[in-house]
């Protein structure tokens, strides 16, 4: 069973400021993309990696993983206008019978998250990686009140990988494209069509790098795990 990771590293950086592409801003000396690569390429559950980015950073990402003897990278493709049609775009390109999707800026991604979430993918259908929610979540009418209180020990916060045996993510893409429906994750596409997906315990480490205030936070989750 080959197992494909597409990585979804197209983002223009809007929030962060940076004036270009986040994931090839430094984190404790090495690309946020870099790191999120090697994630994957070190781990003996992954068979293959393919990057999704804009067409302007395509050879960089190609001389990044050169450089620093990336080893599983066997495609770097364009993405597309939507987050949707950049995760399609990497999927046809995969020849894995299990595809893992990730954020190219989610680069804290540890081994046992990788390992533990394909594995719930290999017995379920579909995984992913979430966190219990850790705020008191509210809901809200239209004019900013409160018009109730969310259970917080049954809401996750999701984060990426998620993984999906071939067909189902494929056939979920495709019905999406037909419907014009536009998610902000796979689960999402998955949910609508009525397949259960598997939450993997992850950790709150697992951020995904959006805003200025997250560079040194994850610099120190970073120097945390070398001592």
């Amino acid at each position: 069973m080959t197992i494909s990771a597409v990585i979804a590293a197209g983002g223009r950086g809007t929030r962060m400021g940076a004036g270009f592409n986040k994931v090839f801003m430094k984190l404790a000396g090495a690309e946020i993309l870099l790191h999120t690569i090697r994630a994957f390429d070190e781990s003996p559950f992954v068979d293959e990696i393919i990057v999704v980015t804009g067409a302007k950073d395509i050879a960089r990402v190609r001389t990044l993983a050169e450089e620093n003897n990336i080893k599983k990278l066997v495609c770097v493709t364009e993405g597309g206008n939507t987050r949707r049609a950049s995760v399609y775009n990497g999927i046809i390109k995969a020849r894995g019978d299990i595809i893992a999707v990730h954020d190219g800026a989610r680069c804290l991604v540890s081994q046992k998250e990788i390992e533990n979430v394909i594995k719930d993918c290999k017995k379920y259908g579909a995984a992913a990686v979430g966190v219990i929610c850790k705020d008191t979540l509210k809901t809200a009418d239209n004019n900013g009140f409160i018009t109730g209180t969310v259970d917080r020990s049954r809401t996750y916060q999701i984060q990426t990988p998620q993984v999906f045996k071939r067909e189902i993510l494929l056939d979920a893409h495709e019905a999406a494209v037909k419907d014009g429906f536009e998610p902000t994750d796979d689960c999402a596409l998955a949910e609508r069509m009525g397949i259960k997906i598997k939450i993997t315990p992850g950790s709150y480490d697992n951020i995904k790098i959006t805003t200025p205030e997250d560079i040194p936070v994850a610099e120190r989750i970073l120097y945390r795990r070398k001592d």
